[in-house]
């Protein structure tokens, strides 16, 4: 019977001891060991190296969370806070829940407080503006709607599109919107009469192409008219989100012939 205890505590102590991440820090060291020696000592190896290493008692998620809300709560927004930042969000904290938990601090350790932690946790938290958050802000800026991924026509794109139709009678016409770098391929509208395409830009930045001729910039209420016959292209620019209204011209024996992307190399020539 004892033997089995014993079993039993080694192989729990066993995993305990697995489940414990170390946590290693030299900061005390780098920036005050000839300094304050025995402060680094206890910064490093006991603070980091002892207290912050029992996470298997208490996570590093909720530890950084104890941590953040200790220092805004005493209007510590220097380095430090700015680090302890870095850390909860390596150890899981994402930006709804920093914001929510800096919203509740406000109530309970002052406004001011909270927006001097805002300003940094906007810059920790900035590349969760990109991607979908990114395409939630720029949704913002324009009254018609991204829509859905452009699926039926992803082949013909470098980089994600979305499709929105926005009028299926009289004078059909999309909402088409490209995040940044990405672009259709070449292609031509073909009609043997009438046809063609317009464009309108809707919010954002970006280009349109015609062979042998220089690219024209498309900005907000810049019109492109796309005559039939020839060989283009358009997209978003390199550094910004790019929506524009597509109207499909009537006419007969309407096509389209969609040909090579447009290539890295020729794309970034415009951003110079």
């Amino acid at each position: 019977m004892n033997r089995l205890f014993l079993i039993i505590l080694s192989t729990s102590f066993t995993l305990n001891i697995m489940a414990q991440e170390k946590i290693i820090q030299t900061a005390g060291r780098d920036q005050l060991g000839s300094f304050a020696p025995k402060f680094a000592e206890l910064n490093d190896d006991i603070l980091f190296g002892e207290v912050w290493s029992r996470n298997n008692l208490l996570s590093l998620r909720d530890r950084s969370l104890v941590t953040i809300t200790s220092l805004i709560s005493q209007g510590i927004t220097d380095s430090s806070l700015t680090y302890h930042l870095q850390s909860a969000k390596k150890n899981g904290i994402t930006r709804t829940e920093i914001t929510e938990i800096i919203t509740h601090i406000a109530f309970y350790a002052g406004w001011p407080k909270a927006w001097a932690a805002f300003n940094l946790a906007k810059i920790v938290w900035a590349a969760d503006l990109e991607g979908e958050d990114a395409k939630t802000i720029f949704q913002r800026e324009m009254i018609f709607p991204i829509g859905e991924p452009n699926t039926a026509y992803a082949q013909y794109f470098i980089g994600n599109s979305y499709l929105a139709q926005i009028s299926d009678s009289q004078i059909p016409f999309a909402n088409v919107t490209f995040e940044p770098r990405c672009r259709n391929n070449w292609h031509i509208h073909k009609a043997t009469k009438g046809g063609g395409q317009m464009l309108v830009g809707v919010a954002g930045r970006g280009w349109y192409q015609e062979e042998g001729k220089p690219a024209q910039e498309i900005l907000p209420g810049t019109v492109i008219h796309i005559p039939t016959n020839v060989k283009h292209w358009h997209g978003a620019a390199a550094d910004s989100w790019f929506a524009h209204l597509a109207f499909e011209i009537p006419g007969e024996d309407i096509s389209n012939e969609w040909l090579e992307p447009v290539t890295d190399e020729a794309y970034d020539q415009l951003q110079k």
